[in-house]
C-alpha cells in the first residue's frame, strides 16, 4: 500500500489536484447521470460524461494558474448561493421557537420570539414599528 501511495503521489507532484469547483462538478455529473438511469432519458448521460471528463481533466492538469482562476470564478458565483442556503437552514431550524416578520418600511427580516401574543416589533435597522401576532 505504501508502495502504492508513494508513486501516486509522485504522478501527482506538480498536478492541480481537487478544488471546489471540481467537487460541484462530480456532484453534478453523478446527479446527471442518476437522472439519466432512473428517467431512461440517454440523453442526459453524454453531458454528464462531459462533466467528469472536464473534471478529471482539471484533477490532472499541470496549468496551475489557470485552474486556480476557474476555481476563484466558480466561487465568485457559489458563495452567495451557499450563504442563502445556510440562512434558510438556519430558519427552518429557528422556525420553532421563532416567528419572522419583514418591516413594512424597509423590508428588513426580524425574529421574534413565538407565542408572546400580540406584540409592538420596532425594526433596528430604520426604528419603525409595528403590530404583529407571534
Amino acid at each position: 500500500m505504501n508502495q502504492f501511495q508513494n508513486k501516486f503521489n509522485q504522478f501527482m507532484r506538480g498536478r492541480y489536484g481537487n478544488d471546489q469547483l471540481n467537487i460541484a462538478v462530480l456532484i453534478l455529473g453523478v446527479i446527471l447521470s442518476l437522472i439519466s438511469s432512473l428517467v431512461r432519458i440517454e440523453i442526459l448521460m453524454l453531458p454528464s460524461y462531459i462533466l467528469l471528463g472536464f473534471m478529471i481533466y482539471r484533477a490532472f492538469s499541470r496549468d496551475y494558474l489557470r485552474r486556480s482562476k476557474e476555481n476563484s470564478w466558480f466561487l465568485k458565483y457559489w458563495y452567495p448561493v451557499e450563504n442563502w442556503l445556510l440562512r434558510q437552514k438556519r430558519q427552518l431550524k429557528e422556525m420553532k421557537t421563532y416567528k419572522f416578520y419583514r418591516c413594512p418600511e424597509c423590508r428588513q427580516k426580524i425574529r421574534v420570539p413565538k407565542g408572546k401574543g400580540k406584540i409592538c416589533i420596532t425594526c433596528p435597522k430604520c426604528r419603525t414599528e409595528f403590530i404583529k401576532r407571534t
